[in-house]
């Protein structure tokens, strides 16, 4: 995941731990803007576009738990991460409930922190994309109208695709050699993310590999734990 420029809010209230997590997240090429405290947080926030917030719980003035609503209030889609010395139960679920996309308690390893950010932010681009109004595609010797659920080789007659291998293949070309997650099309398609609805996709990647094997170019390539990529050799 790609994070040169992507712009962090980091309001913490210790501020010899504010520096330095502000330090590690910049040499990790990301754009760290610090504040000391909910209040100052906020005023930050209103004038400013980011793509993740990570938020100290314990804070004075404004917790973090209240600055997550009034963030939520202006932007329900960007990326909370609390950090806390607080591990009871209550106050994790608190958290969540707050909107936040992750938990982090006090003291963590910094490159697990770095590891849930870049998951956060390629779960958010993948979101975007498949949200996205764009319904015909080349892919190889194909073309898909996603609209009419044709998808046609050459010159051909369309084969019909079933609404599921339809949006699947959309999915896979929206990601074009490009890693289209497993969970993103589970949650998408069917809804739900599970051992039974799982397998049920399994089964639709095979029909379409069936599909797409007239073309030598086009492949759809199984990454083992992650989705699958579907791959154009040029």
């Amino acid at each position: 995941m790609e994070t040169i420029n992507k712009k962090i809010l980091l309001v913490e209230d210790d501020p010899n731990f504010g520096i330095v997590l502000k330090d590690y997240l910049s040499m990790n090429d990301f754009d760290v803007t610090l504040a000391k405290n909910g209040m100052e947080g906020f005023e930050k926030f209103k004038k400013d576009n980011y793509d993740i917030c990570i938020l100290d719980v314990m804070m004075p003035y404004k917790d973090g738990f209240t600055l997550a609503k009034e963030i939520r209030e202006k932007n329900e889609n960007v990326p909370i991460v609390f950090l806390t010395a607080k591990t009871m139960k209550e106050d994790v679920l608190k958290g969540y409930k707050a909107g936040a996309d992750d938990y982090l308690n006090k003291p963590f390893d910094s490159e697990v922190l770095l590891m849930k950010l870049r998951a956060i932010l390629q779960r958010k681009a993948s979101n975007t994309l498949a949200d996205s109004k764009q319904f015909e595609f080349t892919i190889g010797n194909f073309h898909l109208n996603s609209k009419l659920r044709f998808l046609k080789y050459k010159e051909e007659e369309p084969i019909k695709l079933s609404p599921k291998e339809n949006e699947l293949l959309r999915l896979l070309a929206l990601h074009e050699n490009d890693l289209m997650p497993r969970e993103l099309a589970l949650t998408k398609i069917w809804r739900d993310d599970n051992y039974f609805t799982s397998r049920s996709m399994d089964v639709y990647i095979a029909k379409l590999r069936k599909y797409l094997k007239r073309d030598d170019v086009v492949e759809i390539l199984n990454i083992h734990g992650e989705g699958f990529r579907l791959v154009v050799k040029s």
